[in-house]
């Protein structure tokens, strides 16, 4: 009997602490920005009242932030590639914190708008520079799990914001400037820290044109090497995916405790306890994506998880949002969501744009993404009103599609990308083992 053989095992190098300490730092540009946009919806009907704001003013402020968050990705990935990611990384971050603070002293709802405006453009800048920050210092073999571990730090925004919301429920106007001074005082450490940063292993020359030479890419920052197949292909590849899925992400993100007072019949405080109760779920199964992202379990895991969101979607959808099918979607969402989500996106788009233009590149992705969230989110609320069930089968439907898109990346763009784990065409053909733990820290060299 003719044995096949097998893959061998990879063994994946730990990474030095110095280079968790890049991630952590380039992760709070995630951090900031999920914060950022939790903070305004936690924080809206206390400013409505407080400012005497209305209806379209507050609904302004709330599509703002998505709009300029997109605009700063574009503007930003496209100034970082241009001008250094180093500058852009260090001076967005500021400018962000310039933006918190005016969110926290306003006085009145212009004042507030004004604010937003300058943290949302500061939070879409870093969103790209940050990445293609991390993937620069990474060794190849880490590249992953760097950059994965940007995510942890977006679920961590998110749990935080509605943690200090919920503590600070019942404080007004005084809860709502702690939620956003701490953003303000987390950018302003996080920019002292990034000033001083010592980056020594940033990709030299031949390290850059060997990954330009393996992903088939042209060399340059020009806007013509954007405009050609390397580029194309895998932008247009993981915009599909990232577009797809977060339309359902976005639109439970934003509104979820909407829908469960408003179609599930909870009261504001059960809604809002349903949300904090899953949400360190999706925290810890995000450090799981962390120590398997270098290896081929990434995106085997990619094929079984993907499957269970489009079935909590459908469950959602069955049940027309009943509060029974709601908390077994929560449930299935959040052990699913790390596997095939957002993480999955960011390594994808690291490991298969070309290196010389990744934030202009990016950028582009995240800018149209976040765009057509915000139409979406537009119509939410009507669409819900309509009919919730359709509302829920149109995104059970784009959880479908990202399925596709995410398949495609795995099999016809990340194989080629250089120095990548991947998992078997068909899951299941060859054997491997998990890390035997997190990585360990060492001390820079």
């Amino acid at each position: 009997m003719v044995r096949t053989p097998t893959a061998p095992e990879r063994s994946e190098p730990p990474i030095p602490w110095r280079l968790w300490k890049v991630a952590a730092l380039s992760g709070m540009a995630s951090y900031l920005d999920a914060a950022l946009i939790v903070s305004i919806a936690v924080n809206l009907a206390i400013y409505r009242d407080s400012y005497d704001m209305g209806v379209w003013m507050a609904g302004a402020i709330s599509a703002i932030v998505t709009g300029c968050i997109a605009v700063g990705s574009l503007v930003g990935g496209r100034l970082a590639d241009i001008f250094g990611r180093r500058r852009v990384y260090n001076w967005d971050i500021f400018c962000y914190a310039v933006g918190a603070v005016v969110i926290t002293l306003a006085p009145n709802d212009v004042v507030l708008f004004v604010g937003v405006l300058v943290a949302g453009l500061a939070a879409g800048a870093d969103l790209p520079t940050s990445l293609a920050v991390v993937s620069d210092a990474a060794p190849a073999e880490g590249r992953a799990r760097l950059v994965s571990f940007t995510q942890v730090m977006w679920v961590a925004g998110i749990v935080v914001v509605i943690f200090l919301g919920y503590l600070l429920s019942d404080t007004g106007m005084t809860g709502a400037r702690v939620i956003t001074g701490h953003l303000a005082i987390a950018a302003l450490v996080t920019w002292q820290l990034r000033s001083r940063l010592e980056l020594a292993d940033e990709p030299s020359d031949a390290e850059v044109a060997r990954e330009a030479a393996a992903l088939a890419a042209p060399r340059g920052i020009e806007l013509r090497n954007v405009v050609n197949r390397a580029a194309l292909l895998p932008m247009a590849a993981t915009f599909a995916y990232y577009v797809t899925w977060g339309i359902g992400a976005n639109t439970f993100g934003q509104f979820g405790t909407y829908l469960l007072v408003t179609v599930s019949g909870a009261s504001q405080s059960l809604a809002t306890g349903i949300n904090l109760a899953f949400l360190p779920i999706a925290l810890v199964l995000t450090f799981v994506f962390v120590r398997i992202a270098d290896t081929p379990w990434r995106d085997r895991l990619f094929y079984v998880f993907t499957v269970v969101q489009i079935l909590a979607f459908c469950v959602a959808s069955l049940t027309a949002g009943a509060l029974v099918g709601m908390l077994v979607f929560f449930v299935l969402y959040q052990i699913s969501n790390p596997f095939a989500g957002e993480a999955s996106y960011k390594v994808w788009s690291q490991l298969t744009l070309p290196p010389d233009t990744r934030g202009t590149t990016q950028g582009l992705t995240y800018a149209l993404s976040r765009g057509v969230f915000a139409g979406v989110a537009f119509v939410t609320p009507a669409l819900m009103e309509y009919s919730a069930s359709a509302l829920l089968w149109s995104i059970t439907a784009c959880m479908a599609a990202s399925a596709v898109a995410g398949v495609y990346v795995i099999r016809a763009l990340v194989r080629r990308s250089p120095g990548a784990a991947t998992a078997p065409a068909v899951p299941g053909v060859t054997r491997a083992g998990l890390p035997s733990g997190p990585p360990k820290e060492h001390p820079a060299s």
